[in-house]
């Protein structure tokens, strides 16, 4: 039951992530444009790559890390996924940072989580011939509820759409990320998903207007901000890791189940050290009916998502 731990830790830190993506991109001082910050997202997951000399280290070949021996020259297909897959991952972390910047986290990740749930499983239904369990319209019913519930909180129309537009790219990334897992091996797709998101980032070099907007950011941004964004991002990869070895070694119904703790870790962590919390991090309100509506929704969801898993 070891895997359990590591989900369960793996959505802290990506608890602790999401905080962190809210403060760089709402305080002034720090990287403030959700685009540059999806940028430079992008361009760390390259450090990813260095898993695969690992492999070459004995004491690290008894993990199960991702081989350079797995690697093929890529076919069309396998091509077409990877750049697909970069496309919606970079255009999903736009809209999230943005969303991040107007709204509470506790209220933006569980709609993006939510929807981006239900329409993985829509997606995979179509194009994959997935199957799902009796409990899935149940699944469904209580994560759009808790949708709800957080949209009819404080969100805007804008804020709602744009939430609901990153949790729908985010599922187009899945879709994509398993194709790939379809098409080739798993260290395979890994590696080339890597080198497409990094080559898609870069591309945004060649648009006049974005490389000005970028070198803008860069003037204004601080050493120590950039130490910040790539510490987060190395965080971020960190959980992804564990939540990939927790699905080999154990049920991967209950890990996908599990990730709504995360929803409940987010509203723990802004209520217990708001006041060791940056101004711009903190929650908007935090009155008793604000805060127990809250764990009402994140209650709710977290219940859809295992209903969905089952």
């Amino acid at each position: 039951m070891t895997w359990i731990f590591l989900v369960v830790g793996a959505q802290v830190v990506n608890a602790v992530v999401a905080i962190a993506d809210k403060y760089l991109v709402t305080d002034k001082k720090q990287l403030s444009s959700p685009f540059v910050y999806a940028y430079y997202t992008s361009l760390v997951t390259a450090f990813w790559l260095l898993v695969y000399f690992l492999g070459f280290i004995p004491f690290f070949q008894d993990y199960g890390l991702p081989s350079l021996y797995n690697i093929q020259i890529p076919t069309l297909e396998v091509v077409a996924l990877a750049f697909f897959s970069a496309y919606t991952f970079f255009m999903a972390l736009v809209s999230l940072y943005g969303t991040l910047k107007r709204a509470d986290t506790s209220d933006v990740m569980p709609v993006v989580g939510a929807v981006s749930a239900i329409s993985t499983f829509g997606l995979s239904f179509l194009f994959l011939g997935t199957h799902h369990s009796p409990d899935f319209v149940w699944g469904i019913a209580l994560l759009a509820i808790g949708t709800f519930l957080v949209s009819h909180l404080r969100f805007s129309s804008n804020i709602a759409l744009a939430a609901v537009h990153s949790g729908l790219f985010f599922a187009l990334h899945y879709i994509a990320m398993k194709g790939m897992f379809i098409a080739t091996n798993f260290d395979d797709a890994f590696f080339w998903s890597r080198i497409a998101l990094v080559l898609f980032a870069l591309s945004w070099l060649l648009v006049p207007n974005y490389l000005t907007l970028i070198k803008q950011e860069n003037k204004r941004t601080s050493r120590r901000t950039g130490f910040l964004v790539f510490g987060n991002k190395i965080m971020a990869g960190v959980a992804s890791f564990l939540i990939l070895k927790a699905t080999d070694w154990g049920d991967v119904a209950v890990v996908q189940a599990l990730d709504g703790l995360k929803f409940v870790f987010i509203l723990i962590i802004g209520l217990i050290f708001a006041r060791f919390l940056p101004d711009a991090v903190r929650e908007k309100d935090r009155s008793f009916k604000t805060v127990m509506r809250k764990f009402i929704y994140v209650t709710v969801i977290l219940v859809g998502f295992i209903l969905l898993f089952r």
